[in-house]
């Protein structure tokens, strides 16, 4: 299974409904049929509003949030380029992008590697452009509401905090950049972004260490443990802190934890015990963290029946 420094964050992913996304789909038709005296930019903010808005429903079947995926990420991405300063909307399309890599396309490379290397290889190179679209079109967003940052990414100065409407933004470049660099091993230019990279993430934990009820805490624990001279104990402390801010309701931060620091620490039995509660996870009917959880879960059933040839 190829390294990750992605966390096993809580995918809060796309899941449009069949009536949003019904509403959706009318929204560009009434568009075309408006009278002349309706701007065109306040018809695409309600657009941009409306899609922002997708990823907050709940959804309980994988399948059809994957099916659902697509047709979301390219209207909302189309919708984005005429409302790059819509933050809301870039937010949940870094996301989008980010969440469908991973559960979906990366995941899909982890179960074929010991049968089909090469369709694995095929869709982790599909994967790490996924990445690097959710990342391009975070970093664009912040980029316009905060010039510069980019740059000081770069650098060394001291940054100063990110507003609230600039965390989820933070958090979802650094998640994506952090699964861009673990899948291009082989691409210097790609690794060399990991300083970076570490820069934003810290930024996001400086600004807000309880930021997404533990996903940002997983992906501190994350990057610390795949960062050169990283400390295994901070590491342990991130997920620890991801473990307490979920309060046994994400199924992502037992995961994260026996991925993250578990398996590298060659503690099989502290692995096993991490997945089984990850499996206990259960959440009440319509939670909008059914479909992360079941995605988790997921991952975590298939942990453990590959757990003898991890370690």
């Amino acid at each position: 299974m190829a390294p990750s420094i992605l966390p096993r964050f809580a995918p809060c992913t796309v899941r449009p409904q069949p009536s949003t996304l019904a509403r959706t789909l009318v929204l560009p038709l009434l568009a075309l049929s408006l009278c002349a005296c309706t701007p065109r930019q306040l018809v695409l903010g309600e657009m941009a509003d409306s899609l922002a808005g997708q990823g907050q429903s709940a959804e309980d079947d994988p399948e059809l949030a994957r099916e659902a995926a697509a047709f979301y990420l390219k209207l909302s991405e189309s919708v984005l380029r005429e409302q790059p300063g819509h933050l809301p909307l870039a937010g949940a399309v870094a996301g989008g992008f980010t969440q469908y890599a991973y559960a979906f396309v990366a995941f899909d490379a982890d179960r074929l590697e010991a049968t089909d290397a090469r369709a694995a290889a095929r869709l982790r190179s599909r994967a790490a452009g996924l990445y690097r679209r959710g990342r391009d079109h975070a970093l664009a967003a912040l980029e316009t509401s905060r010039p510069g940052l980019r740059r000081q990414l770069d650098g060394q100065q001291a940054l100063a905090p990110l507003a609230p409407q600039q965390r989820p933004l933070a958090y979802w470049a650094a998640a994506a950049w952090g699964g861009l660099i673990s899948l291009s091993k082989d691409d210097p230019d790609t690794v060399a972004d990991l300083p970076s990279a570490l820069r934003l993430a810290q930024l996001a934990w400086d600004s807000d260490p309880t930021y997404g009820d533990g996903t940002l805490a997983s992906l501190m624990g994350s990057f610390e443990a795949a960062r050169p001279g990283g400390s295994p104990q901070r590491a342990e402390a991130y997920f620890d802190e991801a473990l307490r801010l979920g309060a046994g309701r994400n199924a992502g931060a037992f995961v994260a934890k026996a991925e993250g620091h578990a398996q590298p620490a060659g503690d099989k039995a502290a692995f096993l015990t991490l997945l089984q509660q990850a499996l206990a996870v259960r959440e009440p009917a319509g939670s909008p963290l059914s479909l992360s959880n079941t995605l988790m879960r997921r991952r975590a059933e298939w942990l453990i029946g590959t757990a003898d040839d991890l370690f």
